[in-house]
């Protein structure tokens, strides 16, 4: 029996009183894949990106490890809420305009404590302004630095369109605005390489694409890793008692936090490991979260047709944006039909051998999504389900 096997056959008998659809994330792998990214974070403590977790108490869990602290969060809405529910360290990873949370939040000595908002503009601090509602508070703010390498004199980019501000000169020169106005206050720089961080490098069948790959995430880490040192300084010049320097993500953990520049790493989908971590060399993870589709046709030989299952990824649409049979091994679309919203046809030999009401076990293209489709994440440690826990959706939360 291979691990994979033997992993389905733990899944099954821990849901087996359990109807399908179920999502489950398998505590030991969790726990591994956390202990993975404190060890490649090197002493930096690690952030926990709220977006592909969206469950409080795997976030509690994860956050009463040694080596992680805070979180990074991905609206207003969500930080106000993990704040009022006891995080004491909040980073907004994006500008908002969410005018009742920027009133909430400046009327709230608990809560401007807790959190602090990105910043890429100064139009960002007029918007926060005018929805102060009265409220008095001073706002943490962090900057965000456009890590995008810019090739062949700024004609070629790769990199998210992110934050506009590339240079030193730039972010020192938003710090100082923000110096000069009232009711803020400069605490953090943050600095997401996702074309390192977030692109495979090791894309299977394509062996040309990803040595180009590598080439250019290593010149980017270079010219990142100077230029990010250069910003630090120069808005230190302008604010000395800067708390923190973010960057990283779960696929540059290592490089970043080799930087003397960044003091904590940024990392979330790491925990889960979903399919688009599986084209990495930097590092292996082991899946956690998976959800199940029942068994509900038999069409024919060879082919099994599953419940649902259409649950593509955010990004440039594509095969990469699907999730994958994971368990049995070796099914596979159909590609005429691939993953349905309502029922979805599997090939493949394994499809013989399943039964009406079987489960068929996929992971998810990226991690937190997955949270969105279910109510509840089935807690398993060996063979048994130890608890269910609520998503942010199953508290009745959809902050996007």
């Amino acid at each position: 029996m291979t691990a994979r096997s033997a992993d389905r056959a733990r899944y099954d008998r821990a849901t087996a009183h359990l109807d399908a659809p179920v999502a489950i994330v398998d505590l030991d792998a969790f726990d591994a894949n956390a202990e993975d990214l404190v060890r490649r974070a090197g002493g930096k403590p690690v952030r926990v990106a709220t977006k592909s977790v969206r469950c409080r108490a795997l976030l509690e869990r994860v956050l009463a490890r040694d080596g992680f602290a805070g979180v990074m969060s991905f609206t207003l809405a969500e930080s106000l809420w993990l704040a009022r529910s006891g995080v004491e360290d909040v980073l907004l990873a994006y500008p908002s305009a969410d005018r009742a949370g920027y009133a909430e939040l400046t009327a709230d000595p608990k809560l401007a404590a807790a959190v602090t908002v990105m910043v890429d503009d100064v139009a960002q601090l007029g918007f926060i302004d005018a929805a102060r509602d009265g409220g008095r508070e001073v706002v943490r703010v962090c900057l965000e630095l456009d890590t995008s390498l810019r090739l062949l004199g700024g004609r070629v980019r790769v990199g998210a369109r992110r934050s506009p501000l590339h240079s030193p000169a730039e972010v020192a020169e938003l710090a100082r605005a923000v110096a000069r106005r009232p009711g803020f206050r400069v605490v953090g720089i943050m600095a997401y390489e996702g074309h390192v961080a977030g692109v495979g490098d090791a894309v299977a069948g394509r062996p040309l694409r990803s040595r180009a790959v590598r080439l250019m995430q290593a010149a980017a880490r270079r010219e990142l890793a100077e230029r990010r040192a250069a910003v630090v300084r120069a808005v230190r010049a302008v604010v000395p008692d800067l708390e923190f320097v973010n960057g990283g993500g779960t696929g540059s953990v290592q490089h970043t936090a080799a930087e003397d520049a960044v003091t904590e790493i940024a990392a979330g989908s790491g925990l889960y490991v979903p399919r688009l971590f599986d084209n990495y060399t930097s590092f292996r993870g082991r899946p956690a979260a998976l959800f199940a589709q029942p068994v509900v046709r038999r069409p024919g030989v060879g082919v099994v047709t599953v419940l649902g299952g259409g649950y593509p990824a955010s990004g440039a649409a594509g095969p990469d944006r699907l999730p994958v049979p994971y368990l049995p091994e070796g099914l596979r679309y159909d590609p005429q039909e691939g993953a349905g919203e309502v029922q979805t046809p599997l090939l493949g030999p394994p499809a013989d051998d399943l039964l009406i009401g079987d489960k068929v076990w996929f992971r998810h293209a990226k991690a937190g999504e997955l949270c969105e489709r279910f109510d509840a994440l089935h807690l398993v440690a060996g063979d048994r389900v130890t608890a269910t826990v609520p998503t942010y959706r199953g508290e009745g939360r959809t902050f996007l």
